[in-house]
């Protein structure tokens, strides 16, 4: 059994003084991965005892950025997709094991106004063409916040939330074809009408306390890997962070 956790932190160094460590500890997860650390190197030491460490920074600081914290070492590293116009941010980390690769991500959000939806469609475009041939030579897992709610179901007010930054029906469609193209979404897998479940709630109007959330990260797998799927979780009752962890585990 092999068990994963994605969190976007919303700032690690803040998580930090919010309890990360001592649910990190408590997860013992086999591979962890985080998103929107906001952190240059050197300015966090991290004392995760028994695991490698992987950083993704962002040129900009306080900015974006990803790590990927794992029990066994892996194969390969690679930092960002092999394109320099999305390669800036430090929104991907891939990790590769024997079987099969992790990948940790953190989707451009399309912003206010949704000034950034053109470069968030190209974005999504060539994310996709970079699974695909990961794919070619071994499963894949990727996980995080990829800034979608796929469904109505995977937030509080679809209706009055139709066209803001992630539930545009652009940037939905895009997941649709992800999932179409050989992928599983593996909380709907195991939860397929599950209503009210959500993994980030907005900081404003007490979102949290009236559960007016949206569920935007996500465990992804390769079909290949579905026999091995054993259960996906969101762990809600988590705080730390305007986004609560989700969880994979494997067989």
């Amino acid at each position: 059994m092999k068990k994963m956790i994605s969190w976007n932190v919303n700032g690690l160094r803040a998580c930090v003084g919010k309890g990360f460590l001592e649910y990190f500890k408590e997860a013992d997860a086999d591979i962890f991965c985080i998103q929107e650390s906001k952190l240059q190197k050197g300015q966090i030491d991290l004392p995760l005892e028994g695991y490698y460490q992987y950083w993704n920074y962002a040129e900009k600081k306080g900015y974006s950025g990803t790590g990927l914290f794992t029990k066994e070492e892996p194969v390969s590293v690679v930092y960002g997709i092999g394109m320099e116009e999305h390669d800036k941010e430090g929104r991907v980390i891939t990790a590769e094991y024997p079987d099969y690769y992790v990948v940790t991500c953190y989707t451009p959000n399309s912003q206010n106004e949704l000034a950034r939806l053109p470069y968030r469609m190209k974005w999504e475009d060539d994310f996709l063409t970079y699974l695909k041939k990961l794919e070619e030579k071994k499963h894949v897992i990727f996980c995080g916040d990829l800034n979608v709610a796929h469904r109505e179901i995977d937030l509080k007010n679809p209706k009055t939330n139709h066209n803001n930054a992630g539930f545009t029906d652009q940037e939905r469609e895009k997941f649709t074809k992800l999932l179409a193209s050989g992928f599983i979404d593996t909380f709907r897998y195991f939860n397929p009408d599950a209503e009210g479940i959500y993994s980030w709630w907005s900081y404003r109007f007490k979102a949290r306390e009236k559960n007016a959330g949206w569920r935007i990260d996500y465990f992804c797998v390769s079909q290949g890997l579905k026999d091995r799927l054993v259960s996906a979780a969101i762990h809600t009752e988590i705080a730390g962070s305007d986004h609560c962890p989700v969880e994979l585990v494997i067989s």
